[in-house]
């Protein structure tokens, strides 16, 4: 089995306008870079987005954002996009603010098909508004949805021909639960190698929840926010 795509929009082929994406990455590591960029020029419209942060001004997600491509998005930090904070204000994009650890587990949880959880995180604060809460043991508890997508586009170091991945250190972030909750996962990758050449015991994501796996062709690695320390006398 091949699931090698010969370039990133051929593996895009298929994403629709209004399709719900998730989109790996923390800040700008582990972000799936050429996939954005096809995405984006794809031009799909309305789509419904699920990432950690939403990149910032003209890098990572940020380029969807002003391509004018999401409707809404779920995610945990925004505090580096000041184009999103503009389009929340005038009512143009419909933004969910969930905490980090609740965003990881809501996706592992639709992966694992279970359609919702309790969780501590957020009782007593807006984060529980409309939702339902209960108590066990004396301790308020949250309920929160489990969440899937139509697409997840992820980002991993190695790949096989039948798409068993690994991933590098801290580039793994979202990347591996998003894996398991999507319709179709499109996996890029660093370097594509013959099944068999992967250390077993390093795989994280098997080949069953990958569908697609395309090459990089380039990453500027760039970190969101570069502070030097001032010259001093």
């Amino acid at each position: 089995m091949n699931k090698i795509f010969p370039t990133a929009a051929d593996a895009l082929a298929d994403l629709t306008d209004g399709a719900t994406v998730m989109i790996g990455g923390f800040g700008l590591c582990g972000v799936p870079e050429d996939l954005i960029a096809a995405t984006v020029a794809k031009g799909a419209r309305n789509l419904h987005t699920i990432s950690n942060n939403m990149g910032i001004d003209g890098v990572g997600l940020g380029l969807m954002l002003e391509a004018g491509m999401i409707a809404s998005h779920i995610g945990s930090y925004v505090g580096e996009n000041k184009l999103l904070e503009e389009m929340v204000i005038a009512g143009r994009l419909d933004l969910t603010l969930t905490p980090q650890g609740t965003l990881a587990e809501r996706i592992r949880a639709g992966g694992a098909g279970i359609p919702a959880f309790f969780t501590p995180a957020g009782a007593g604060t807006i984060v529980a508004e409309g939702k339902e809460v209960r108590e066990f043991k004396g301790r308020s508890y949250v309920m929160e949805e489990g969440l899937t997508a139509d697409f997840a586009l992820i980002k991993a170091w190695r790949a096989d021909r039948m798409g068993n991945l690994v991933y590098r250190r801290t580039a793994r972030n979202f990347n591996p639960v998003m894996a398991t909750a999507s319709r179709c996962t499109i996996a890029e990758v660093e370097e594509i190698v013959e099944p068999g050449e992967l250390d077993p015991d390093s795989i994280v994501t098997p080949g069953i929840f990958v569908h697609r796996v395309v090459r990089w062709t380039g990453y500027n690695k760039r970190i969101e926010r570069r502070t030097v320390r001032g010259g001093g006398k």
